[in-house]
């Protein structure tokens, strides 16, 4: 079953990416940026997997992770634009599979 998640994970990661960057570049050329920090309350409860959330966002073009409270999952996120939550992370019920499975 981590297999299965894990694959789900890397799939959705490289899309995020690529869209992102495709994101980035064209807002880079229009100039349409409207920096912003998101506050988002994760539904990983282990610790491992919250740093993997952290770094695939920061990973992810345009978004940066700038804190991380393991104890309370919450995540301080810049965003080179209004986002919504499931566009800055989309990996997440897969992170969740990863480590949260008893």
């Amino acid at each position: 079953m981590k297999l299965i998640s894990t694959l789900g994970y890397l799939i959705v990661f490289i899309k995020a990416i690529s869209e992102s960057w495709i994101d980035v570049v064209r807002r880079c050329i229009t100039g349409e940026i409207d920096p912003q920090v998101v506050e988002i309350e994760s539904i990983i409860n282990n610790p491992t997997g919250l740093v993997l959330l952290s770094w695939s966002i920061t990973a992810t073009p345009g978004t940066l992770v700038i804190d991380l409270n393991t104890k309370k999952r919450k995540l301080k996120v810049a965003v080179i634009s209004p986002r919504k939550r499931e566009d800055i992370v989309p990996f997440e019920p897969y992170i969740k599979k990863m480590f949260d499975q008893v």
